[in-house]
């Protein structure tokens, strides 16, 4: 597991060197190098810690983004929201770097940093409560899957998918386009379709969910939605 963790993460953190180096033309982006730096140390951190406290979850997490026993309507999401993901991260150099479109102040960039921070811990706040926070819609039976209410489910349902919400706001400030900012709520819209859609599973087939989803009404802001 460890050798295919690091293969994984490797693949991982280059592909996203190449959809921002390779549109952008230059390596001489600091604003990407930033990003890059942040997401390493966040995959390597997280991975050992895992590793060490929770190597069951691990396991879950790399494994495909195709299983068995996952939804069809997930694995069809997952495809389209990949392919969305890369578009979206590809063109944000076009915008910043190469045709020069947006001019982001040096300070919104600095939030753009902190705000990535937010969504690493919040990331890591779900990993620590729910073991069974696997990347694909499915009912982890072999595992004993239950209803996790502690933690940041005490206040939203899906506390992870509010820190991705943190990870697409906050990526076009960092990288200084304005463009990739106003496709942001596109990006989370679809994780907000998703969480409906995997809520009408749970719903059915976790025992105790409808009941916890009755007690925590808000999906990812508080008080909000």
């Amino acid at each position: 597991m460890n050798a295919s963790l690091i293969i994984r993460s490797g693949l991982w953190l280059a592909g996203m060197a190449a959809l921002l180096f390779i549109p952008a033309g230059t390596l001489r982006w600091p604003a990407a190098w930033i990003f890059l730096l942040e997401m390493c140390v966040w995959t390597f951190a997280m991975s050992a810690w895992l590793a060490r406290h929770d190597p069951q979850l691990l396991a879950e997490r790399i494994k495909p983004l195709n299983q068995p026993g996952q939804k069809r309507w997930d694995k069809i999401l997952i495809t389209g929201a990949a392919v969305l993901w890369a578009a979206w991260l590809g063109f944000m150099p076009l915008d910043a770097v190469r045709f020069r479109w947006s001019e982001v102040p040096d300070w919104l960039q600095g939030v753009g940093v902190i705000g990535l921070l937010a969504c690493a811990y919040l990331v890591f706040l779900t990993f620590r409560e729910n073991t069974y926070a696997a990347p694909v819609v499915r009912i982890q039976r072999e595992r004993g899957h239950k209803v996790v209410t502690t933690g940041p489910y005490r206040y939203v349902r899906h506390p992870m998918y509010a820190g991705a919400a943190f990870f697409f706001l906050s990526t076009p400030l960092l990288l200084g386009s304005w463009w990739g900012l106003a496709l942001a709520p596109l990006m989370i819209g679809v994780l907000a379709g998703r969480a409906v859609l995997e809520e009408r599973t749970l719903a059915v087939e976790l025992e105790g969910y409808a009941d916890y989803a009755a007690r925590v009404r808000h999906r990812l802001i508080p008080r909000v939605w």
